[in-house]
């Protein structure tokens, strides 16, 4: 499996004319390598490698690094310009996007006669297609905390503070083998439902409040991403007709999902589908992120999206409407691009929960 992952790394040998590619974003270095810890270096050469970090982890590396040799240095620059002057590289590309200027001024400059070759949003394509063991992780980290959800509805109700509610999410994600959260978790209730990202706080659920959730957990690496948004106690009738009119915007789009279509045309479907219901201004964000070793990563679902939608991406569908002062509310699902539509990772059931 990691094979195949090397080899596509190699792609960028020969597409940017460089000897080796230095490698400092940890989940990259996952994704490549198998290194857990949080530090260290990969540089990929076009016949080999080494994985560089320090003596913290050196026993780690000797368990987890099995496609690479590793070697331990004191100096994480030293050590990286020492391997590249042995190696003999004369151009080595680096991640951009990742490595400070601090860093760069810093590495060239033990680095003379070497070129240090930027390489920047071109690898972000790198983890987007995801392979059959990342689909089953991702598969069961979605379902544990999917359950999870289901497991807790109980703790919603008047008078729960959101941070419990959360604070039982979280250990019921755990209680089920997920390894931690995969970001704080939001429970937003009330009119703090017109926060995207209200984070859980002290405030106390009541009686005729929609609840948003928005959570995920990790699994052996691989991050979930969900939101429900529920009612505790008997909806009224605008409340009823913003979540149709949501849950609508998150069908259509869902429906669109195959290989070909424009991100920003999935975009497109869900946005003006609330725009044609009034509600146009209230949609801020894009549709959804890829998801992943990190829970948002290429690629982008939005308006400002670039490219289309390619079977073996995994990304959420979330459309949202936050009205200041009323609340909001957001459904999200996270999908496999299949070679013919899309398949549902995530499972709790997005009709209408009453509480």
């Amino acid at each position: 499996m990691l094979k195949d992952r090397i080899s596509s790394s190699r792609e960028y040998l020969e597409r940017f004319g460089v000897d080796a590619i230095l490698f400092v974003n940890l989940y990259n270095i996952r994704y490549l390598c198998g290194f857990t810890g949080s530090d260290g270096a990969l540089l990929v050469t076009r016949d080999g490698g080494m994985f560089l970090t320090d003596s913290r982890y050196t026993t780690q590396a000797a368990q987890e690094v099995t496609r690479f040799p590793s070697r331990e240095y004191r100096g994480k620059l030293e050590g990286i310009a020492s391997y590249i002057q042995e190696y003999g590289a004369v151009r080595v590309g680096f991640e951009s996007e990742q490595m400070s200027v601090a860093q760069f001024h810093a590495l060239a400059g033990i680095l003379p006669g070497i070129e240090l070759v930027p390489i920047g949003t071109e690898l972000t394509t790198l983890r987007q297609i995801k392979d059959v063991q990342e689909l089953e992780l991702l598969a069961r980290s979605a379902d544990l905390a999917s359950r999870a959800l289901l497991e807790i509805c109980g703790e919603i109700r008047p008078g729960a503070k959101e941070r419990d509610v959360a604070l039982a999410l979280e250990f019921a994600i755990k209680r089920g083998g997920g390894e931690e959260k995969a970001f704080d978790f939001i429970v937003a209730s009330g009119t703090r439902g017109a926060l995207p990202h209200g984070k859980a706080s002290d405030k106390l659920i009541a009686a005729g409040e929609l609840v948003t959730l928005d959570f995920g957990g990790v699994y052996q690496g691989y991050c979930s991403d969900e939101t429900v948004t529920v009612a505790v106690g008997t909806p009224n009738e605008r409340q009823r007709e913003i979540y149709g009119i949501v849950k609508e915007a998150h069908d259509l789009a869902l429906a669109a999902v195959q290989p070909g279509i424009q991100f920003r045309e999935l975009d497109t479907i869900a946005r003006d589908f609330i725009t044609a219901r009034g509600y146009g201004e209230f949609f801020g964000h894009g549709l959804g992120h890829g998801v992943g070793l990190e829970v948002h990563e290429k690629p982008v679902v939005s308006f400002r999206g670039e490219g289309e939608v390619k079977a073996g991406m995994v990304f959420t569908i979330e459309p949202g409407i936050y009205i200041p002062g009323w609340g909001g509310v957001r459904i999200e699902d996270t999908v496999i691009v299949t070679p013919d539509g899309y398949r549902c990772l995530t499972g709790v059931p997005k009709e209408l929960m009453i509480l």
